[in-house]
């Protein structure tokens, strides 16, 4: 993991001068009800790609590079010993390309189950509230595939059928006014592999988020997937809940955060949540990013 941060604190010190940027770099990170000149959508739904966990409905613009950390620590309720789970960690390293302003490809890598992810989003609906044509909410979509490559010593038939999983969310999200934000994503997941056969393979969820203004750069966000009851029965699952405090600085956006959920791909954290928080299986965490201009033009 060290060299993970390493990694990114060069990033953080040379972006400037080994890549060029402007003004339309945090075109996405500005926060008003202002629209732009393109049939008056609105901008800046969202501060970040995320929510929490949860992706937004917010992508990089083309030729806009996003690379993001996201740090989980242990669970506070290991006590003292562990330093409050502060000992342990895991942790997710990905990057967003802009194809387009509209569609955008990401991978990442995960330390927890060792699980690769990719993905690709697209803008359906922009929400507009010029004199033209209205559209009152904004649509983006996701589809996206895990890949799980953890050993299991006694599950040698575990090939990559088994160790793979699918997402297809719709993100449905309104910026109600200057500060308030809120977003709906329904979901369907699939796992090749189940571990019973009791459980199912197909299971949906509804996530619903929010982000209030309380400074001109940062707002504090929340988010909670709902999992219906009959899909996951061989082992106690919970709805995933997250909630915290964003600030946006020049080219960073920077999340501090407590969630009951250690996963932090759709298929881990809305169907595989197993904290609790009445237990006290919080994770303490944060996500940063950091976005790069690749376009040639700038």
């Amino acid at each position: 993991m060290k060299y993970y941060a390493l990694f990114f604190f060069l990033c953080t010190c040379f972006g400037k001068i080994a890549i060029s940027q402007d003004s339309s770099l945090l075109h996405m990170l500005e926060d008003s009800m202002m629209t732009d000149k393109q049939g008056g959508r609105v901008t800046a739904t969202f501060k970040g790609t995320h929510i929490i966990n949860t992706q937004s409905v917010e992508t990089p613009a083309k030729g806009v590079l996003l690379f993001m950390i996201m740090h989980r620590f242990g669970k506070i309720n290991e006590g003292a010993y562990e330093f409050f789970g502060l000992d342990n960690a895991t942790m997710r390293m990905g990057f967003d390309y802009g194809l387009t302003d509209e569609l955008t490809a990401g991978i990442g890598r995960s330390t927890f189950q060792k699980t690769y992810d990719g993905y690709l989003k697209g803008k359906l609906l922009r929400q507009s509230e010029g004199a033209g044509k209205r559209i009152p909410v904004s649509v983006t979509a996701l589809a996206g595939i895990a890949y799980t490559s953890l050993r299991y010593s006694d599950k040698p038939y575990l090939n990559a059928k088994y160790r793979t999983s699918y997402t297809v969310q719709l993100l449905v999200a309104r910026k109600l006014s200057r500060n308030l934000s809120l977003q709906l994503s329904p979901a369907w997941l699939h796992y090749n592999l189940v571990p019973a056969a009791v459980d199912k393979n197909d299971v949906f969820a509804l996530g619903m988020g929010g982000r209030m203004k309380i400074t001109k750069r940062s707002s504090i966000n929340v988010e909670y997937n709902y999992l219906p009851g009959n899909q996951v029965n061989s082992f106690k699952v919970y709805n995933s809940f997250s909630a915290g405090f964003d600030i946006e600085t020049g080219g960073h956006v920077f999340q501090v955060h407590v969630t009951n959920s250690q996963g932090m791909v759709e298929p881990l954290f809305l169907g595989r949540t197993t904290g609790s928080w009445g237990k006290g299986d919080i994770y303490f965490g944060f996500n940063i990013s950091r976005s790069f201009n690749l376009s040639r033009k700038h």
